[in-house]
């Protein structure tokens, strides 16, 4: 795939121009241009040289994309604007004095110089020299015009340069045959062809276009905010360590291996792993999670992320273009420049559009000439039909509509890779969902713990977790993870064994343990029917029971399982209420799989089907509509290619999975209903741009043509029609900016994810607070857990980060916590407060 940035472009007709001449290439499979933002795609073995060779010879310059460069693309759009000022501003100054002689002193009866008054030809002398200055101020439309008639390719300039050129002449020969009359002394005569004269017209024409052209400007800015805001996140230097010394350098010299520190406060420069230190992050820029996340020795960093507190050495990993910021700027940015199956017939309409204008505009001017009408008027209507109609509309309606909802996708951490994926999210019927990670955590955790006889609660979890420390098993982690989190102790094992896909066993205090299926376990102690019936019970929930003995007496069990997520329910009746179709479909048994789809409120599943399979699944659910699959891009990776559209969701940061067309960074699956609102809203506005650039053409050339003139005597001058052009573009793309207001989340979600217009990704709008303590006295990691317990023990408190190193808490509550709160909360921790 190449990238490249097309210039010269000014409606549809020129986009098509451009697209058709890259095609023309030999080895070039496909091409999609965007004419909002000038970007062109194409694929194949094509050369770049021999593409824009090809465009060159077209009319249009091009130049290669290596990589979306934010700033310096919001400069050229800024400078464009500001040019398009510039023009107005002059030609406004210069067409007020001409508005006032030709129509202030002809209509209104406004005095003007005796010099004016006292020649027809020095009246009709000063609207020519006014008018030509104006002319030469916009030449920029005569160029560009003059540039697709010579490459047979006539686009909207061509239509404007014709009309006001067509003014311009038809009144330089009507004063030329004023000066004729007055030199003969027919002052009638010479009165009647001034009368006629259209230089106002070239100019207003000009002029109305150019206010109608700085409006799009800054309409199409608006659309692509989001883009923008993405591209500012990255820091322009970092500080890396060269000959063990700390320098700062521009990002691009950073490279991988490159040692580099990031101080609190301070933003990651590229993406790496932490070598030494510890910090707390904000990822919510890139990932939308609103609580901070520690980082220790190992773990990996992100562009753009926060250190909130604690200074590191990272090791970049990746740099330029390969951060995990940069390819989420590249897939909103590519999504925008390809094209979207809906917008075909607005390009076959827009490669014959300017010449069939044309053609009707010499028509217009026949027809009214052979009805006996006199050559103003015929003339009138004919550049009436040329300046009114729009191209321009036709090739926005759907580029500002794609461009405006991928942005609004990405500022919600919903990504889509093209056009296509985000119209045919709008047109689903039915919605496919991977079990483990998708509709579940995907991770077992402990959710019950059932000790049987005069055995604790605490007392059971406590042997469960010295056994299962020792153990590699995924469940095993799950009863260890139970065991930190509740602060347990671990006691010491001896002679530990493990029985794989049965249990294990070792020594505790003297006294043989072991845990396990109850298979397993009936060769240590007798297990209570009772609490065979529990676990019967808890096996029919999709939970896995594993049973527990000490010294030959059954002690109880811990019920593990991989939960629905806390969203996933009210996600799957969202889903339902829109109309779609669910259907569960997963590798795992019927029975567990039937449970978690009960929870989740999935009424269809379709269990015990390996990944080949899926495909096979998809392929026939296909038969009855539009499917998508949504998982977690790895194993489901033939069932996404399968899909009319593939959802990977929970990627985080890893954005790049070659296997879906579109990525939920976060792992929720209301993204997943915000995304189809998104794509029917999209499809919606696109539908509605269409119709209104077909309709206001439908309706605004006969007009212009005059043709209801006789049926409801309404006359369309080139001025008005001029001014009907400029605004007809500006209403598709203000139409478009709709879509940020778009309501994608329920209502008790929408603090947490609409948009926001700082610079996050996914806006978060949670009332919480963060306030960061100096403690002195915590020595090791020990410390760190006691003091965060002690800490998130108190109200309002959501979480707390602690570090022995930094010597320091970061606390993140719900409401503020006075200083004295925390400071008798360390103290009775038995650590000393700072501040």
């Amino acid at each position: 795939m190449e990238r490249y940035k097309v210039t010269g472009m000014s409606c549809a007709a020129c986009s098509a121009k451009v697209e058709k001449a890259a095609l023309s290439v030999e080895g070039v499979t496909s091409c999609s241009v965007n004419l909002l933002t000038g970007d062109m795609i194409t694929e194949g073995t094509a050369s770049p040289n021999a593409v824009i060779k090809a465009l060159e010879n077209a009319g249009y310059g091009a130049t290669r994309k290596d990589a979306p460069k934010g700033r310096h693309s919001s400069d050229e759009t800024k400078s464009e604007a500001l040019m398009q000022l510039r023009r107005l501003v002059y030609s406004a100054v210069l067409l007020i004095p001409l508005m006032y002689i030709s129509m202030g002193h002809g209509m209104l009866g406004l005095p003007l110089p005796r010099f004016l008054t006292d020649s027809y030809v020095n009246f009709g002398l000063s609207q020519l020299l006014l008018s030509a200055a104006v002319m030469i101020i916009n030449q920029k439309f005569f160029i560009s015009g003059a540039k697709g008639i010579k490459n047979f390719s006539p686009n909207m300039d061509t239509l404007v340069s014709i009309g006001s050129g067509a003014s311009f002449i038809y009144s330089t020969c009507l004063l030329f045959l004023t000066a004729l009359a007055e030199k003969r002394g027919e002052s009638a005569i010479a009165a009647h062809y001034v009368h006629g004269l259209y230089f106002e017209s070239a100019a207003m024409i000009l002029t109305l276009i150019t206010v109608g052209k700085l409006l799009e400007s800054r309409a199409k800015g608006k659309t692509t905010s989001a883009l923008k805001a993405l591209m500012s996140l990255a820091p322009e230097t970092a500080f890396v360590i060269r000959d063990s010394a700390e320098v700062e350098v521009q990002i691009t010299e950073v490279k991988v291996g490159d040692v580099f520190v990031v101080r609190p406060g301070g933003r990651f420069p590229v993406d790496g792993v932490i070598i030494s230190g510890r910090c707390v992050v904000d990822e919510s820029s890139l990932t939308g999670e609103s609580i901070p996340v520690d980082k220790t020795e190992g773990d990996s960093v992100s562009t753009s992320s926060i250190n909130m507190s604690g200074i590191v050495r990272c090791r970049a990993t990746r740099v330029g273009e390969d951060t995990s910021l940069s390819q989420i700027i590249r897939m909103v940015s590519d999504a925008s420049a390809s094209k979207a199956p809906i917008a075909r017939l607005a390009d076959k309409v827009s490669a014959v559009f300017v010449p069939a204008v044309m053609g009707i505009a010499l028509l217009t001017f026949g027809i009214w000439m052979a009805l006996g009408e006199n050559v103003a008027t015929a003339f009138s209507r004919a550049i009436s039909v040329l300046v009114i109609s729009c191209p321009c509309a036709l090739g926005l309606a759907t580029p500002v509509a794609i461009m405006v909802g991928s942005g609004v996708g990405a500022k919600c951490g919903i990504l889509f890779k093209t056009a296509a994926s985000l119209e045919t999210a709008g047109r689903l019927d039915t919605v496919v969902l991977d079990k483990t990670g998708t509709v579940t955590e995907g991770r077992p955790t402990v959710c019950g713990v059932i000790p049987w006889g005069s055995t604790t609660e605490s007392e059971l979890l406590s042997l469960a977790y010295s056994l299962e420390i020792s153990s590699e098993h995924p469940l095993a982690k799950a009863i260890v993870s139970e065991g930190k989190r509740r602060d347990l102790t671990t006691q010491s094992v001896t002679d530990f064994k493990a029985f794989p896909g049965n249990g294990l066993e070792g020594v505790l205090g003297g006294e043989k343990c072991a845990g396990g299926k109850v298979d397993f376990l009936t060769s240590y102690a007798v297990v209570p029917k009772e609490m065979l019936k529990v676990a019967e019970k808890l096996a029919d929930e999709g939970k896995t029971p594993l049973h527990f003995a000490k010294g030959g007496r059954y002690i109880g069990l811990v019920a593990v399982a991989d939960t629905v997520k806390p969203d996933s329910t009210s996600a799957v009746g969202e889903l339902k209420r829109m109309g779609l179709r669910v259907v569960m479909l997963t590798g795992d048994n019927e029975r567990t799989a039937s449970a978690i789809a009960k929870s989740a409120g999935i009424d269809e599943v379709i269990a015990g089907v390996l990944p080949d399979g899926k495909a096979m699944v998809i392929c026939e659910l296909k038969k009855s509509g539009r499917v998508a699959m949504v998982g977690d891009g790895i194993n489901d990776a033939p069932a996404l290619v399968s899909a009319d559209i593939g959802i990977a969701i929970g990627a985080g940061v890893d954005i790049a999975v070659d296997s879906a067309d579109s990525v939920l960074v976060k792992s929720r699956l209301c993204d997943l209903t915000a995304a189809i609102k998104l794509g029917r809203a999209t499809l919606r506005n696109i539908k509605e741009n269409l119709f209104w650039a077909f309709i206001y053409n439908v309706i605004g050339i006969p007009l212009a043509a005059g043709a209801f003139s006789s049926l409801l005597g309404v006359e369309m001058s080139p001025m008005l029609a001029s001014a009907a052009m400029s605004l007809s573009s500006f209403c598709v793309v203000s139409n478009a900016l709709r879509l940020n207001r778009v309501k994608l989340y329920p209502k008790t979600l929408s603090a947490n994810n609409e948009n926001s217009e700082k610079n996050n990704i996914i806006i978060k709008e949670t009332k919480t607070m963060t306030k960061t303590v100096k403690i002195e006295g915590m020595m090791c990691p020990h410390c760190e857990a006691h003091m965060k317990k002690a800490l998130e023990a108190l109200d309002g408190v959501i979480s707390a980060v602690t570090s022995h190193t930094d010597k320091c808490a970061v606390i993140t509550s719900e409401v503020e916590i006075a200083d004295e709160v925390i400071r008798a909360a360390v103290e009775g921790a038995g650590y000393t407060y700072v501040g």
